[in-house]
């Protein structure tokens, strides 16, 4: 049986009133079984006082995670904040590590990780719980290469972000010690049955018709309906609309593994060539459709699949990491810590979850048959189950 709780505290300046906050809750909430692992995510804040580590040397059980701008759990929300989902078993077993740097490629250093924590062990992880730094690679490249060690197991995760607009502040996490370009992780073994929730925008608020991505490769799109990028949106008065706010609707018709569920994606820039950049791949083929995003709309999604999880049964925990663009959006209407205050109201107090925003959401947008459509999503809410 899986049990987890989760914790939290405010205290960013002194690290043994930290701790204390954190071991008293711990203490009240949840006994510790033979096998513990900790997630983390924290205000960058937390890293430079010193707090962070203080804490992660002093819990009994390895931590991994991310920087965040805001989060919640079941007793708290805020920004300047540290929680830890704690999950702890006696027949589900954790691995944990922590990729070299990031810079030069992804497929090597996540190998060797790989292999480093599951050294001796010849089984695959039920789930696979990542932690990728922001904005080196797209996002596609660090569920490619984990898939190419885990062929068929469910990945889910986020990406680190912070505070600032250009994100240069954010960390990865691994028991105490911060990166700036390394991925962190944990592998999930035997009696767990993750399900996962994707919660993102349809096309009824669609601000355009259906386009075809007629040249692509990888994240970088250069031709739409055959024309470049830059051309296709100025053709349509759309240019100067193109920003950090809008959702491309992905359809990835030509995929041998699309399962008809498609993806967001978010527009990073156009080249001076005007192909235009976004922050995740964009397949040849598909089609595309732009969105609205507006906080009502973000809201709505989010409690829609707050109900979905009350629904479930044997729900041990959960993990929410919607994408910061929600949060930006909900910025520009003042009221920021909204999805994260609407899904703490409206889920079932007795299950503990963590939430924390992401630059990049991971998350199957399937399991058919054991078989899971991994990907990488923007502008989305994801949920894990367990």
């Amino acid at each position: 049986m899986l049990k987890c709780a989760s914790v939290y505290t405010l205290e960013v300046d002194n690290p043994q009133i930290a701790l204390t906050n954190i071991m008293e809750q711990l203490d009240e909430k949840i006994t510790l079984l033979e096998n513990s692992v900790g997630l983390i995510m924290c205000h960058p804040e937390f890293i430079v006082t010193g707090v962070m580590k203080y804490i992660c040397d002093s819990l009994p059980f390895d931590l991994a995670g991310i920087t965040t701008s805001s989060q919640s759990v079941n007793d708290g929300i805020g920004e300047i904040m540290l929680t830890i989902f704690v999950m702890t078993s006696d027949d589900v077993r954790f691995l944990t590590g922590a990729t070299e740097g990031l810079i030069e490629n992804v497929d090597g250093p996540v190998s060797d990780a790989y292999k480093r924590a599951t050294a001796g062990v010849s089984e695959l992880p039920k789930v696979i719980i990542m932690f990728p730094p922001f904005g080196i690679h797209p996002g596609d490249a660090y569920v490619s290469a984990m898939e190419k060690n885990a062929p068929n197991v469910p990945i889910f995760g986020t990406h680190a972000i912070d505070d600032t607009v250009s994100f240069k502040e954010s960390e990865t996490i691994y028991n105490g010690v911060s990166f700036e370009s390394a991925m962190s992780f944990v592998l999930c073994y035997g009696n767990i049955s993750p399900r996962f929730l994707i919660a993102t925008f349809d096309e009824s608020s669609a601000v355009s018709s259906k386009a075809n991505i007629t040249e692509a490769k990888g994240n970088v799109v250069y031709k739409i309906n055959n024309m470049s990028a830059l051309e296709f949106f100025e053709r349509r008065e759309k240019t100067a609309s193109i920003n950090y706010f809008l959702p491309f609707l992905i359809d990835l018709l030509r995929r041998e593994d699309y399962d008809g569920v498609p993806v967001i994606r978010g527009f990073a820039s156009f080249t001076d060539e005007g192909a235009a950049v976004f922050y995740g791949n964009v397949d040849e083929g598909s089609t595309f459709t732009m969105l609205g995003c507006e906080p009502d709309d973000i809201i709505s999604s989010t409690c829609k699949k707050i109900e979905e999880i009350n629904e479930m049964q044997d729900v041990n925990g959960a993990l929410l990491f919607p994408c910061v663009v929600r949060r930006a959006v909900l910025l520009g209407a003042n009221k920021p810590l909204a999805e994260l205050q609407g899904a703490k109201d409206a889920l079932d107090p007795k299950i503990p979850f963590m939430a924390g925003y992401a630059g990049g959401e991971i998350c199957p947008t399937s399991v058919r048959d054991g078989i899971p459509t991994n990907r990488f999503h923007n502008y989305s809410l994801v949920v894990l189950v367990v």
